[in-house]
């Protein structure tokens, strides 16, 4: 389909897949060349698209009047699932093949959701920083139990979004002997045999987490009214995407003791340049990661390896994880 010597490549914004703990020559094994940037400002884009049949990249955008500009432009590979960042639209009807990253961070994702569930049910930051202020070496007996602490067994686990990630988080929490129960999509009228309510699974889970795709339908889910309906000790988990919550209101109802605790790894402005109501430091057992849960070394190895076969099954003429239709000839 595409002659391999003409195949030249660009890796936009290597940061934040290239640590120095991963090898991308698999990436650059299939192309006659390819060049490397750790990141790309928007004035430089244009030079460093030009002249080649191939761009990598993570959260560079690549819009209509960019892919358009890029002439000789054949195959965009993302290092992520998301597609947000690229006109598909655009690339579609310009004959530019898309493919993406599928699965590779389900193992790191769902011990990153199933870490801060446990670090808050057993207080594991209070505690950690009792030692560090001094009041363990201070106390008159050979322990510290400042924090209530509870066991996950026989607790129940609320799943919103039953993908791959929600279906691998019940697996990790039945192994907790944890109860699990997910939920129907809200506003739904017929409740599907093996899912509850939305409404009753918020009444009902003693911890609940969210792994759903953030869609005009789901923003904010997580708002006022939703953090009303829950139990007083419940504990949130985000590992999705921020705007799925009303920061506002959870930080509200954490300072309010309305709710247990949270733990996200994720905002909904990233980075967050211009504060955010969750970093507050007032609010009570909640624990706020820098959207790193995705972000194992095996998890980007991985990503590597899916993107250099994207690369590999695009020349041979069968690209893996297309997420446009086949290119038409330019």
């Amino acid at each position: 389909m595409t002659d391999r010597e003409a195949m030249r490549g660009v890796f936009l914004d290597t940061y934040p897949l290239d640590q120095g703990d991963v090898d991308l020559g698999p990436l650059a094994a299939p192309l006659s060349g390819l060049d490397r940037y750790e990141r790309t400002a928007p004035e430089q884009l244009a030079e460093r698209i030009a002249d080649v049949e191939v761009v990598l990249l993570n959260k560079v955008r690549l819009d209509r009047a960019a892919l358009t500009l890029a002439k000789r432009l054949k195959l965009v590979v993302l290092s992520a699932t998301g597609t947000d960042n690229v006109d598909l639209d655009a690339a579609g009807e310009l004959g530019v093949t898309v493919c993406n990253c599928r699965g590779y961070a389900t193992a790191s994702v769902v011990q990153h959701a199933i870490g801060l569930m446990l670090a808050l049910t057993t207080r594991l930051i209070d505690y950690d920083r009792a030692v560090r202020a001094h009041r363990w070496q201070r106390s008159r007996e050979f322990g510290v139990l400042d924090y209530p602490i509870h066991e996950v067994a026989g607790r129940t686990l609320g799943i919103v979004g039953y993908g791959e990630l929600g279906r691998a988080v019940a697996q990790v929490a039945e192994a907790l002997r944890m109860d699990v129960q997910v939920a129907e999509r809200r506003g739904r009228d017929d409740v599907r045999p093996d899912r509850a309510p939305f409404e009753e699974v918020l009444e009902t889970s003693d911890v609940l987490t969210l792994h759903c795709p953030l869609t005009p339908e789901t923003r904010h889910l997580i708002d006022r009214e939703a953090l009303a309906r829950m139990p007083a000790h419940a504990l949130l988990i985000n590992t999705a995407r921020g705007g799925l919550i009303d920061e506002r209101a959870l930080a509200d109802a954490l300072r309010r003791g309305a709710i247990g605790g949270a733990g996200v790894d994720v905002l909904s402005a990233e980075p967050p340049t211009e504060g955010n109501p969750l970093l507050e430091p007032d609010l009570p057992n909640v624990i706020v990661t820098p959207h790193a849960a995705w972000g194992s070394v095996e998890a980007r190895r991985r990503a590597i390896a899916q993107m250099a076969e994207s690369i590999r099954t695009f020349i041979e003429g069968t690209p893996a994880r297309a997420v446009t239709d086949p290119p038409r000839p330019r």
